[in-house]
């Protein structure tokens, strides 16, 4: 049984009401650095990220084995209540275009137009929900034919729905997040700091 999910000590209540919150997708074969880079990111940001698996334990293994332990189970949050859901690629990603309860999120969340974003093959799960039709969208290249209108750039920002194509445009792909979440000062900032 899922465990419910409590506030982050690191933000007061006052806090909570005006931080922006992401939830990221996290299961076995994620490809770690598409997931890491942008949360650590985003946490540069101010920006509250909750990391929700979707497995039945809190720790995961990508597909380097190396092991990432989940705030919560999926579960145990309303992604409603967050500004932003992001999916993170790599083979373990691909079980979840076949996941009613993931498709019909994004369905949801694009049916109320909030903040969707995905990377490397992650696109292809949005695709198979169905919100990517008529909206441009990039992907890594062995999933591109896919999707309805492939692009290939980098980052394609189509509506509410932000797609990047892989584990090389992971940062990149954090400050366009931090950007649209926060301002592009912060975004700027950040990446000074981090020489990107």
């Amino acid at each position: 049984m899922a465990q419910p999910y409590e506030k982050s000590a690191k933000y007061s209540d006052s806090d909570q009401a005006q931080a922006k919150r992401v939830l990221v997708l996290l299961f076995n074969g994620i490809e770690e650095v598409e997931a890491i880079a942008p949360v650590d990111i985003l946490r540069r940001a101010d920006v509250e990220v909750t990391l929700a698996s979707i497995e039945t334990d809190l720790l995961v293994e990508g597909r380097n084995s190396i092991r990432i332990q989940a705030d919560c189970l999926l579960d145990a949050v309303d992604p409603n209540d967050f500004d932003l859901v992001f999916i993170p690629g790599g083979p373990g990603v691909l079980p979840l275009a076949e996941n009613e309860n993931v498709l019909e999120m994004i369905r949801n969340r694009d049916r109320n137009k909030t903040l969707l974003a995905a990377i490397c093959a992650a696109p292809k799960v949005l695709a198979a929900a169905g919100v990517l039709q008529n909206r441009e969208a990039t992907s890594h290249s062995s999933v591109r034919q896919d999707l309805p209108i492939p692009s290939d750039k980098r980052i394609v920002v189509s509506d509410h729905i932000i797609t990047s194509q892989g584990a090389g445009t992971a940062i990149e792909l954090g400050l366009k997040l931090a950007e649209t979440l926060t301002d592009s000062d912060t975004a700027q900032t950040i990446a000074q700091s981090i020489h990107a």
